[in-house]
């Protein structure tokens, strides 16, 4: 099971959202290709932005994302 879960990470994108707003993310589909995007930066040799607890840049883009480290922008916002 992936920790944390994508419900965690979904409160953690969409924390900053006013009441009203529509959230940044609605699915987990959103998650699932913000933290891939960010694997493949990471190994395409960018800096991790947290400790490195792991080796997986998989595990390494969840938990920057968890940090609030990496921000997935609205449609707006790009």
């Amino acid at each position: 099971m992936l920790h944390p879960s994508y419900s965690d990470l979904m409160k953690v994108v969409n924390s900053e959202v006013e009441p009203g707003e529509a959230p940044v993310v609605n699915s987990r589909y959103s998650i699932v290709m913000a933290t891939a995007k960010r694997a493949r930066q990471l190994i395409g040799g960018e800096e991790a932005l947290v400790p490195e607890k792991s080796s997986k840049s998989l595990s390494i883009a969840v938990e920057e994302l968890n940090q609030g480290k990496i921000k997935i922008l609205s449609d707006e916002e790009v």
